[in-house]
């Protein structure tokens, strides 16, 4: 999955211009909803601490930081 790629596309939906706050949180969810999806792959549970985390676990959350950065860059800078 590309995290990144996703969060732009959620973003460019919800506002071309000037994102802002609310595309940002829309572009999040979005985030969060993959993370979800990539947790129940690996056989996993999104929000459940776990002792250890496995390898699948930290590879979901790399790729849930870089999709919420990309969401930072995207949704909070102006393009005009």
């Amino acid at each position: 999955m590309n995290f990144k790629s996703i969060a732009v596309l959620l973003t460019a939906a919800a506002a071309p211009a000037y994102a802002g706050p609310l595309a940002y949180g829309i572009c999040q969810t979005g985030c969060n909803g993959l993370a979800v999806a990539c947790y129940a792959g690996a056989g996993f549970t999104f929000g459940v601490a776990l002792p250890v985390a496995p390898a699948a676990v930290v590879g979901c959350n790399v790729a849930l930081g870089g999709c919420m950065a990309a969401c930072a860059v995207v949704a909070l800078t102006p393009t005009l």
